[in-house]
C-alpha cells in the first residue's frame, strides 16, 4: 500500500487503487521530458494522491462530478506545481539532468520523436500551429460540460467507450451518441472558422 492510500479514508483507497492506472498514463503522457530528467510518471501519481488525500471536500461537494475527473485535476495541478518547483528555480538546471536508468523504449521513443520534430518544425510553422490550437481549445471550451468531459475521455485519456461509460456512470450505447454528438458540435464550431476550413 502506498503512502497516498494509507494517509487517506478507506472509503476512498477503492478509488484511488481503481483509477491508478489511468493516472499513471496520464502522467507518463503529460510529463515534460525535461521534467522527466529528475522525476517519473510514478513519483506525479503519488504526490497527485497525496494532493488528493488533503481534499477530501473537494471530493464530497459536486457528487455529480465523476471521481475520476476530480483525481484528473488533481494530477494536472500536481504536474504543474512540479514544473514550477523544477524547472522555474534557481537550483541545479533540469536540462543537464541525465536519467541513467530509464532505458524504456517508449520514453526513449518520445524524447527522440521531441529531437526530430525540432528541426523538421520552422517558427512559422509552430506559430500557425499554436493559433490553431488556441483556436481549438476555444471550441473544446465553449461546449457544454458533457461534450468536454467525453471527448477529453476519448482524445486526451485514449479511453475506449466502455471505459468512458464507466467512468461516466451510463451505458454503453449512450457513452457512444454522447460522444458522436459532441463531435458533430465540435465540427460545426471549427468548421466556422478559416482556419479549419477543408
Amino acid at each position: 500500500m502506498t503512502q497516498a492510500e494509507t494517509a487517506c479514508p478507506d472509503a476512498w483507497g477503492s478509488h484511488f487503487l481503481e483509477y491508478r492506472g489511468r493516472l499513471l498514463a496520464l502522467a507518463w503522457r503529460n510529463l515534460n521530458p525535461v521534467l522527466a530528467r529528475r522525476v517519473s510518471a510514478e513519483d506525479v501519481v503519488q504526490e497527485a494522491l497525496l494532493a488528493a488525500c488533503g481534499k477530501m471536500a473537494f471530493f464530497e461537494n459536486n457528487p455529480e462530478i465523476p471521481v475520476y475527473f476530480k483525481l484528473r485535476t488533481i494530477l494536472f495541478q500536481t504536474l504543474t506545481a512540479m514544473e514550477r518547483k523544477h524547472l522555474q528555480c534557481l537550483k541545479r538546471d533540469a536540462c543537464r539532468e541525465v536519467n541513467v536508468t530509464d532505458d524504456g523504449v517508449g520514453s526513449a521513443a518520445r524524447l527522440d520523436w521531441n529531437r526530430f520534430a525540432d528541426t523538421v518544425t520552422g517558427p512559422l510553422t509552430r506559430a500557425v500551429r499554436a493559433d490553431r490550437y488556441t483556436l481549438l481549445r476555444k471550441a473544446v471550451e465553449a461546449l457544454p460540460e458533457n461534450d468536454r468531459q467525453i471527448l477529453e475521455l476519448r482524445h486526451f485519456d485514449d479511453m475506449s467507450n466502455a471505459d468512458c461509460a464507466e467512468v461516466l456512470h451510463i451505458g454503453p450505447k449512450a457513452a457512444s451518441i454522447r460522444y458522436v454528438r459532441a463531435l458533430q458540435r465540435l465540427r460545426k464550431q471549427l468548421m466556422e472558422l478559416t482556419e479549419f476550413q477543408p
